[in-house]
């Protein structure tokens, strides 16, 4: 059996969209044991795929060389072949450092010397979706795009679900962060008026650093409630999950409605019904692979006037100041698939 290392992204969207690669090497007799950053590692430990997942303690920036070699003593003589999924030249040095005879993975960032196995980089502009993307490492032809699968036991969701006295598909999840910035987040106020309007609770998930988006949300049910009306439930977790509890609260949700981040892809593989808003990215690049998924684009919108020649900018602050692509999705449409 070949014994396979694999280097993941740092971004859990991007972790997800790995996770048909890892079918295919894993079906072809492929042992998978996955190098990821503590923040993605929960994620490749819902893929029953995976044999072992190895935290890397490595931080974000720095070449940070005396933890690499470190690693790479630990994995000498550990692999047959190691997939390099991102693109950094720092990515592809642990590899290297291990002595892994057979290394994957795409040009760039002067990796020439660091693979012994490199697929042409295609510009982003040119760049296929990025499930392909990735799927390519095989070596397998074929531009099919699989959607990727995220799988946990029913007891680990169970436990979750009691320690925040949860009911599975009692509750709706909304996601408001974007890691890249504020031209992916579709308005505070917006999120607000949909959880107005829904019967069930409003469960908030993001990291420590949404804490202050998922305060605005709830604070802004709270002003905008009328005399006589109920006060929508609202169950702000923002900061209060890890990774890997958030993953199964996603999963045992109702629905979801979320910005082009993390926790859409993550709700993709899990195949819940979800609501997806796009602003300053694409859906044709980064879309959530899930036949449950509605997408809100108005960029594809041909009623939508006037028309959005901006978009996709993929900037992480709209240049122009005015960001209509995500202002001008009403919480109507969105509540429209809910």
């Amino acid at each position: 059996m070949t014994r396979s290392l694999v280097i993941a992204p740092q971004w859990i969207g991007d972790a997800v969209m790995t996770e048909p690669l890892l079918r295919r090497l894993q079906a072809r007799g492929e042992r998978l044991t996955i190098g990821a950053l503590p923040w993605v590692a929960p994620v490749y430990r819902a893929m029953p795929q995976v044999a072992a997942v190895i935290d890397l303690p490595f931080a974000h920036g720095g070449l940070q060389l005396r933890e690499r070699l470190r690693m790479a003593k630990r994995f000498k003589d550990q692999f047959d072949v190691a997939y390099v999924c991102p693109n950094s030249l720092k990515s592809a040095l642990l590899p290297l450092l291990a002595g892994i005879p057979k290394r994957v993975g795409y040009l760039g960032e002067a990796r020439v010397g660091l693979l012994t196995h490199r697929l042409s980089n295609p510009p982003k502009a040119q760049r296929p979706p990025m499930v392909a993307f990735y799927s390519a490492l095989s070596g397998e032809p074929g531009t099919a795009i699989d959607r990727p699968r995220l799988l946990l036991s029913p007891e680990t969701v169970r436990n979750t679900l009691a320690q925040f006295g949860l009911t599975a598909g009692g509750y709706v999840v909304m996601a408001p962060g974007a890691e890249y910035g504020p031209a992916k987040r579709w308005p505070t106020s917006h999120f607000a008026a949909v959880a107005q309007q829904l019967d069930l609770p409003a469960v908030l998930l993001g990291s420590s650093k949404e804490a202050e988006l998922c305060n605005e949300i709830e604070q802004g049910c709270a002003s905008h409630n009328t005399l006589g009306s109920p006060t929508p439930h609202i169950i702000n977790l923002a900061g209060k999950t890890s990774l890997a509890q958030a993953l199964s609260l996603i999963a045992a949700t109702k629905s979801i409605v979320s910005n082009d981040s993390g926790l859409m892809h993550v709700a993709a593989g899990f195949g819940v019904r979800q609501v997806a808003i796009f602003g300053s990215s694409s859906p044709l690049h980064t879309p959530p692979l899930n036949p449950l998924a509605k997408v809100l684009w108005l960029k594809s919108d041909a009623i939508y006037q006037p028309p959005l020649d901006c978009a996709p900018c993929f900037e992480r602050v709209c240049p122009l100041g005015h960001t209509r692509c995500l202002q001008d999705v009403s919480a109507v449409e969105v509540l429209r698939f809910l």
